[in-house]
């Protein structure tokens, strides 16, 4: 399937739930053509999306299904220009009860598989499509999280050193692209309301929030159109927090 027309054009990793779901959405409404990337059959989760948006199947775990997926996106864009790249997805595993994974309960294979899915594929993503991205000096929005700068009391070692360092990627991928007009940015969330909120978010949310409230996917949606879109186009190498004050 190849892309027609001259809408701008944005792939959007990890896009079958949650806040990746809520960035499809606000893109689609704000009439860009949305290349979808996840390991599920996106319509399955999102019978909207069915026949309308369009979906490549890969495992952000294993590089040649990144290098396989890449190639299946250059091939759906047939030859146009990628406006915009959102690497959304990541993953953060639990211990058997639930609890946070701390560096002395994680096991070298679980840190690799971690720092694989939230971190190397965002960058093989990044090396991969750079030059459709620049054709269209486009943009790269990384989705950190608030773990990346604060110990967090549900987020476990392993995803908080991987959003650390997708934080500091952002930073220098954006040095690095900078002469080619490709705006690298990065945005922290903290407490969105998902499905996967563990238990016990809300008091934290009392105590530590200023804002007294949990975020809404849509929020974080709307700063990461921003960054992509046409009036952020003197904003690269930044890290926007989306926490209602909780990381001050």
């Amino acid at each position: 399937m190849t892309i027609s027309g001259d809408k701008p054009i944005v792939a959007v990793t990890g896009a079958s739930r949650g806040i990746g779901h809520a960035i499809v959405r606000h893109f689609w409404k704000q009439e860009w053509d949305v290349i979808t990337m996840a390991r599920t059959p996106f319509s399955d989760q999102c019978p909207w999306a069915d026949g309308i948006i369009k979906h490549i199947m890969v495992d952000l775990s294993d590089p040649a299904s990144i290098e396989q997926a890449c190639n299946n996106l250059m091939d759906m864009l047939g030859g146009r220009g990628l406006n915009a790249l959102v690497n959304n997805a990541g993953i953060s595993p639990k211990a058997d009860n639930g609890e946070r994974l701390g560096v002395m309960q994680t096991s070298p294979e679980t840190m690799h598989h971690v720092q694989q899915v939230n971190l190397v594929a965002p960058m093989m993503l990044s090396q991969k499509l750079i030059g459709p991205l620049k054709e269209t000096k486009g943009a790269i929005v990384n989705v950190s999280s608030i773990a990346a700068h604060r110990v967090h009391q549900f987020a476990g070692s392993a995803y908080a050193i991987s959003k650390a360092g997708l934080s500091t990627f952002t930073r220098e991928l954006a040095h690095e692209l900078g002469e080619t007009g490709v705006r690298v940015n990065a945005v922290a969330p903290g407490e969105i309301k998902t499905s996967i909120l563990s238990p016990g978010t809300d008091e934290m949310v009392e105590e530590d929030v200023p804002m007294r409230r949990l975020g809404n996917p849509e929020e974080v949606a709307e700063v990461v159109y921003f960054l992509c879109g046409p009036h952020a186009s003197y904003v690269t190498g930044s890290e926007i927090h989306i926490n209602g004050g909780q990381h001050i």
